[in-house]
């Protein structure tokens, strides 16, 4: 039986409830334009699936506190921030089915309104001298931003390795649902060392997370995700690495001239796709992702059982059963 999110927050509902009336209230601002824009913001947000990692993780950890929900808003104010200018960067018109901030109000808007987006989160964290919370989130940006740039610079020349893909998607995705586990665990007044402990558990998910992303490119039409969008963006995912690497060096060619230069034709993008799911890549790569689950499960067992463990637990199954 599939768990559905309204089941996995039970624990934390009434703490989700007020978090989002407290998030909504945070964004408002006296500038029309901008406040148009936070509302729409607000307006399309997703599953809320980092507060919850924040609201679990703390309850698991100790006791829901104030400054837990100060550390949900930060991660929501810093994701939101990236999501706007990753949009920009990416040029991308849609986000979760809505136009992005972008395609509606331009780039220079867009740019604009991400940095007020991180300006806020600066702003709550001093304001409450949350330092300690600001440290961990503050590192997560600037590990996604090196992540970034090193996809880009290994996507030049179609070079990337295992090691360097594990490295992309730990600083890229992992670190910011690293930061939502430590951020839960600071919040508690936890010490340094049961804080690192479940920044540990949200790296081992978040690496997990991001494994089942990269595994959609080569899906059936049935996910939410259009297959073939990282072949096409010349993204080298762990099924293309795996794959490659159990290739002749003629076939390895014949692969990477097709992703350099024609991944702009579907015929041949799904020409890659075969390659990928006949080479045994989508295989391997589930098995490396469930290692990461277990790992993760692993660490989680550590904490007393309780019904916030039980629920994060649920929430680490169903990031990697979803289907969008």
């Amino acid at each position: 039986m599939t768990i559905s999110i309204s089941d996995i927050q039970a624990p934390i509902a009434v703490e989700m409830k007020n978090f989002e009336k407290k998030f909504k209230d945070s964004m408002k601002t006296n500038v029309m334009l901008l406040d148009q824009i936070t509302k729409y913001i607000v307006h399309r947000k997703g599953k809320q699936i980092r507060p919850m990692f924040v609201f679990l993780t703390a309850g698991t950890v100790g006791q829901i506190q104030d400054s837990t929900y100060r550390g949900a808003a930060l991660i929501e104010l810093v994701h939101t921030a990236s999501l706007v200018h990753d949009d920009v960067v990416d040029d991308s018109n849609y986000r979760r089915g809505f136009f992005s901030i972008n395609a509606l109000w331009k780039n220079k808007i867009a740019v604009l309104v991400g940095d007020f987006l991180l300006t806020k989160a600066l702003d709550l964290s001093i304001k409450n001298k949350d330092y300690d919370l600001m440290g961990i989130v503050n590192n997560a940006v600037k590990e996604m931003s090196e992540g970034e740039l090193l996809q880009i610079e290994k996507a030049r020349k179609l070079d990337i390795t295992e090691d360097i893909y594990f490295e992309v998607i730990r600083q890229k995705t992992a670190s910011l649902i690293a930061s939502c586990c430590a951020v839960g665990a600071a919040s508690t007044g936890a010490d340094e060392a049961s804080t690192e402990k479940a920044r540990l558990l949200g790296e081992k998910i978040g690496m997990a997370f991001q494994i089942k992303d990269d595994l959609f490119d080569f899906g059936d039409e049935e996910i939410g995700k259009p297959t073939g969008i990282d072949i096409k963006e010349k993204k080298m995912t762990l099924p293309l690495i795996y794959a490659l690497n159990q290739s002749s060096w003629l076939t390895k060619r014949k692969i990477i001239n097709l992703i350099k230069n024609e991944s702009n034709k579907p015929a041949k993008v799904a020409e890659v796709i075969q390659f990928v799911k006949k080479s045994g890549g989508i295989e391997y790569t589930q098995k490396i992702m469930q290692t990461y689950v277990d790992e993760a499960f692993e660490i989680l067992d550590f904490y007393p059982q309780s019904e916030y463990r039980d629920s994060l637990k649920n929430l680490i199954q169903y990031t990697i059963d979803r289907t969008k």
